[in-house]
């Protein structure tokens, strides 16, 4: 999944997809711990997409902080 694609979703989405990626990453390290995937590099394209989800789920809460704090400055003038 790309990084354009993850930033159109809204949060509640991300954190459903993430759940659901994690589970599936899980799956495929089992079943090539079992007997060899075909294609091994799928193991390495999930642990990315988790990462840019993740990446974006911190931003998201980045830039609520700073949103909340800028409220808060301009409150207390």
């Amino acid at each position: 999944m790309k990084q354009e694609v993850i930033r159109e979703l809204s949060t509640a989405e991300i954190i459903e997809r993430l759940e659901e990626e994690r589970k599936q990453l899980t799956k495929l390290k089992l079943n090539h711990a079992v007997s060899p995937l075909e294609n091994p590099n799928k193991i390495k394209s999930y642990r990315r997409t988790i990462a840019r989800m993740l990446t974006e789920l911190h931003n998201r809460k980045a830039n609520e902080a700073v949103a909340a704090q800028g409220k808060a400055t301009v409150n207390n003038k």
